[in-house]
């Protein structure tokens, strides 16, 4: 036996596995090392988090409300769509041979009951009148469950749920007939959904449809840049008053690109193939060195949690799937995966990097979602080309400016920084102020050394959606950078100025991005009797960050400029001078020094907590006594 085999009889033998397990692993002489690591790693977080879930599973066979349920440890509601679980559980049933997850499959769809209805759909909770559109990813999961795995069940209740997906799949035929029928996520997601199930029950109609929509996605792709838009209400095809298209990150990349991926890769669609690879190379732009997701400026990052979307299933199958096109695909994967691993505990997937440290329990959705990815990246391991983390991603290699027109949004690199500005004035629902970074803010800040340091949240923190999202702890305190003041009890900042732009250049060594912006409500009403006028210039070097905030106008009364560092709360803080404050993170110390004097706004716990994107942060505000404010930021 070889050394690589002896190690993988090692770790099989000491987790106790069973036989199939270890047959994952049998062929592992023709894998690449890279590749057999990722596929551990791979089953390993499913199988944690799998077993996760069975420890919140309610088992309780007098009670068929209860029996089978995923008890959310974080939210009051039930979460409807937890049945989505049984296709991971059917995976591990069969790779592990442990009824366990056998029953824990069974009982969490037969729950589904529950919230099933006469038009053969599924809700998205208890309440019979809430959403079903959610319906699509409930038969996509029932529909992988019984094309992979199902053979572990008896032939009734095959024939059962085989029947009950094709009552769902109705639904969905009928109520998602095109890609703007609603969000595009929606429709993208039903024709990978319609394909699937369509060659399943040998359902022409499906099949026929999947086509159709697969025709028409390919006109909702950005001309220049390829990113898949129409994440926006009333309509998909809703344009801002910039004439910016409506485009989610996180939703592309951990729902609608997937579904697009698996279609075009088993019909051999060349041409959304293409139109995939160059998207994906667009959005993984996005994807920082440690694997986050800069999705600061998204019309739906209420629900960011910086390793995706929370209610998503995760970026795994496109990248992964699609490695063979390009192979920092892999990477993006790979790095992401290890990210959502560093966000678990207790086998449960955290909505954020600093949920432990500041108390804030799982929601259940995170978990039961992304497990789905998983199962289908061991599922559709024969395909698989090779998963290394040998090729860069594009954010961690890059040098210099890159603009997104139809974000408005640039992206700086130089040195270890990265960073974004942004403009972007989209917004998913139009005049229900939710705000993601605009104004010519900083949405993202991130060091190579140390990690994060600056991430958007939104501007005020709001239940968009209250059955997926989770309620707020303690005081609300914006994380983006900004400019504020308050008057007759109005908050004025320029995280409200969706009129705002800005330029750049990159001359000798030094980046410049630079605009002009206003002080604006929620109303949209400019600030009047006090300076509403700025201009914020970031200057980027290889040793530091520089903010210079101005303005021309009088300033009258208190106006700050507040600089939210991201910190967890057992990193020492110190204040060596009034105008410097240091940061002592464990790969190196953050300094900020200012032009005049800096003030921490007091918190509990010595930090503010938001959950967008699940950070903790140290706020710095510096007033304005002149009408100049600098901050340097630099690591030590």
């Amino acid at each position: 036996m070889n050394r690589r085999k002896f190690i993988h009889a090692t770790a099989l033998t000491g987790m106790g596995l069973s036989m199939p397990y270890a047959e994952l692993f049998a062929n592992s002489e023709s894998i690449p090392f890279q590749s057999e690591e990722y596929k551990m790693l791979v089953f390993n977080l499913l199988k944690d988090w799998c077993d996760g879930m069975i420890e919140v599973q309610i088992m309780d066979p007098s009670d068929p409300k209860l029996h089978g349920l995923l008890d959310c440890p974080a939210c009051d509601t039930i979460h409807g769509r937890a049945s989505d679980a049984v296709y991971p559980f059917f995976y591990l049933a069969k790779a592990t041979g442990d009824k366990k997850y056998l029953n824990a499959g069974i009982t969490v769809f037969e729950w589904s009951q529950n919230v099933s209805q006469p038009d053969g759909s599924w809700t998205n909770d208890i309440n019979p009148n809430s959403w079903n559109g959610t319906t699509v990813f409930g038969a996509i999961a029932l529909a992988e469950t019984l094309k992979y795995h199902g053979d572990l069940l008896d032939e009734v209740r095959y024939q059962n749920w085989k029947n009950r997906l094709g009552e769902a799949a109705e639904f969905i035929y009928q109520k998602f007939p095109a890609i703007d029928s609603t969000n595009v996520n929606y429709g993208a997601t039903n024709i990978y959904a319609m394909n699937l199930i369509g060659n399943l029950l040998d359902e022409p109609n499906y099949i026929a449809l999947s086509k159709k929509l697969a025709s028409e996605v390919k006109s909702y792709f950005t001309e220049d840049n390829a990113l898949l838009y129409g994440e926006i209400k009333p309509s998909a095809h809703q344009r801002s008053e910039k004439g910016l298209p409506g485009i989610d990150l996180g939703y592309n990349v951990e729902e609608s690109l997937n579904s697009l991926v698996l279609y075009a890769l088993h019909e051999k669609d060349e041409e959304l193939l293409r139109i995939v690879q160059k998207s994906l190379e667009s959005h993984m732009e996005f994807m920082l060195p440690d694997g986050g997701f800069d999705n600061s400026w998204g019309t739906r990052m209420f629900k960011w949690t910086y390793w995706g979307s929370r209610t998503c299933d995760g970026c795994q199958p496109a990248f992964s799937l699609m490695a063979g096109y390009n192979p920092a695909f892999g990477t993006a994967a790979f790095k992401n995966t290890e990210l959502l691993k560093r966000c678990t505990t207790n086998g449960l997937l955290h909505g954020g990097p600093h949920y432990v440290s500041h108390g804030i329990k799982p929601c259940i959705h995170h978990t039961f979602t992304h497990t789905k990815s998983l199962a289908v990246i061991l599922d559709h391991w024969d395909q698989m080309p090779p998963i290394t983390k040998t090729n860069p991603l594009p954010r961690a290699a890059s040098n210099g400016l890159r603009y997104f027109e139809e974000l408005d949004t640039v992206l700086f690199a130089r040195g270890d920084w990265r960073g974004t500005v942004s403009a972007y004035d989209a917004e998913y629902y139009p005049k229900m102020d939710l705000r993601q970074a605009t104004g010519n803010s900083l949405g993202m800040l991130y060091h190579s050394r140390v990690g994060l340091l600056c991430a958007a949240s939104l501007a005020v923190y709001r239940l968009m959606e209250p059955l997926n999202q989770q309620d707020a702890p303690g005081k609300d305190i914006a994380l983006t950078p900004r400019v504020e003041t308050y008057q007759d009890g109005k908050w004025f900042t320029n995280l409200y100025d969706l009129t705002a732009n800005f330029d750049s250049d990159d001359q000798d060594g030094e980046i410049r991005i630079s605009g002009d912006v206003n002080l604006k409500n929620e109303d949209r009403e400019t600030l009047e009797g006090s300076a509403s006028q700025f201009k914020i210039t970031y200057f980027c070097s290889d040793t530091e960050l520089r903010i210079l905030v101005e303005t021309k106008q009088s300033i009258k009364g208190k106006t700050s400029f507040t600089l939210p560092i991201i910190s967890k709360n057992n990193e020492p803080v110190e204040q060596p001078e009034e105008n410097v404050i240091l940061i002592t993170k464990p790969e190196g110390r953050v300094r900020i020094a200012a032009n005049v004097s800096l003030s921490i706004i007091e918190t509990q716990k010595s930090r503010t907590f938001n959950m967008v994107p699940g950070v903790e942060a140290l706020p710095i505000k510096v007033d304005f006594i002149s009408n100049r404010v600098e901050l340097i930021l630099t690591v030590i």
